[in-house]
């Protein structure tokens, strides 16, 4: 696992058991920190490091670092830059871990970058999250225990637990699930429900992206589009002789 030291901002690999960290929860931009560039940060040109440092995906590494750093912890996690995406092996592995990463982290911030304080006098309004239509974080917000949300300006509003009936009529996600993150007692059609109008930029994430939520693994194949969701069907059912799945 790779992650982020809040103090340096320099990325340190951790081959066993990983120090205590905080991992972020967001929805991706035009202009988020790769791999590659905070990898060779402190190495680049000035004028590199400016340019990097000013983008928005770098506003909220920065922030997360920081806000783990006054939360006591010196460590972050964030999907963006902390993958090697150009490794199709240590992309396949990140992504049937990322639900047990999530799960293990001390706290997770979930940034909520398109809402604006003033939106915030009515539920309707922060519902309107683009953080709430994406596949990915369904996993993000059931997986840890402590999770709190950060809007625009990274302005503290709340935790999972302060926000639990908000966000439960939200996502209709049951609020002892919410609260417990336990999932053994909820039928394979009510979790494929959570996901039902949920979005992701590429087919087969769709798929992917509940491989947690299931409890499965499987290996990721690009370019399969559907065929990933019958996989992942198949997957479940060699673990699970609940008949709701095939409501789906």
């Amino acid at each position: 696992m790779r992650l982020i030291n809040a103090q340096t901002r320099k990325l340190e690999n951790f081959q066993s058991q990983p120090p205590p960290y905080a991992i972020l929860s967001h929805t991706w931009g035009k202009h988020e920190i790769t791999f590659r560039e905070m990898r060779n940060l402190n190495m680049s040109l000035l004028k590199h490091r400016i340019k990097i440092k000013g983008k928005p995906g770098y506003y909220k590494i920065s922030k997360a670092c920081v806000q783990a750093l006054n939360d006591g912890l010196q460590y972050v996690w964030v999907d963006t830059c902390c993958i090697d995406k150009s490794s199709s092996s240590e992309l396949s592995e990140a992504i049937n871990s990322m639900y047990m990463w999530y799960k293990r982290a001390q706290v997770c911030y979930a940034y909520l970058d398109d809402i604006d304080i003033i939106d915030l006098m009515e539920e309707k309004d922060l519902a309107q999250a683009r953080w709430f239509t994406r596949g990915w974080t369904l996993q993000e917000l059931i997986a840890p225990k402590n999770v709190m949300f950060y809007i625009k300006g990274w302005n503290y509003v709340g935790n999972k637990m302060s926000m639990k009936g908000k966000l439960s009529r939200i996502t209709r996600i049951d609020e002892a699930t919410l609260v417990t993150g336990n999932l053994e007692g909820v039928s394979v059609a009510r979790r494929m429900s959570w996901a039902a109008n949920r979005v992701t930029t590429r087919t087969e994430d769709l798929a992917y992206c509940l491989m947690g939520i299931f409890d499965v693994n499987m290996p990721l194949l690009y370019g399969e589009g559907e065929k990933a969701f019958v996989r992942l069907q198949e997957e479940i059912m060699k673990d699970s002789d609940d008949q709701s799945l095939f409501a789906w």
